[in-house]
């Protein structure tokens, strides 16, 4: 996952750059969130999951290193519920458990149904992120 969204590469161009309003600032905190179809990743345009038990789930990166960061720990969704949630073909990073802002998104390797009672995981250092 290494596709930075429109907000993200704005904000930080800005910031390092000195120009715009400059406010940027690390989240508090970042959460996972898994999509069912994309019609523009850079604007956020997709089809957020939604269904029984569907939450975005809290996430932590280790130390950037050589050029990319990855998650530090399992990231595991609750088991779908009634109906299950379909297929997901892709994630984001957002700097919030709802609304927010995306701030990373990308494919998965491989697109994957979500019944009911499924369980959802990322290991940990499966999920990377580059700005290259």
């Amino acid at each position: 996952m290494s596709n930075a969204t429109n907000y993200t590469e704005n904000e930080v161009l800005d910031h390092i750059l000195g120009k715009g309003t400059r406010d940027f600032a690390s989240p508090t905190a970042l959460y996972v969130g898994l999509y069912t179809a994309v019609t523009d990743g850079e604007t956020a345009s997709w089809t957020e999951v939604s269904g029984t038990n569907y939450a975005r789930t809290a996430v932590t990166f280790g130390a950037a290193s050589g050029g990319s960061a990855s998650n530090s720990a399992d990231v595991e969704f609750p088991a779908a519920g009634s109906g299950g949630w379909g297929t997901v073909i892709g994630m984001f990073i957002s700097d919030a458990s709802t609304g927010g802002n995306a701030l990373f998104y990308g494919s998965l390797s491989a697109s994957r149904a979500v019944d009911e009672a499924d369980i959802l995981t990322f290991v940990a250092g499966n999920i990377s992120i580059s700005l290259a």
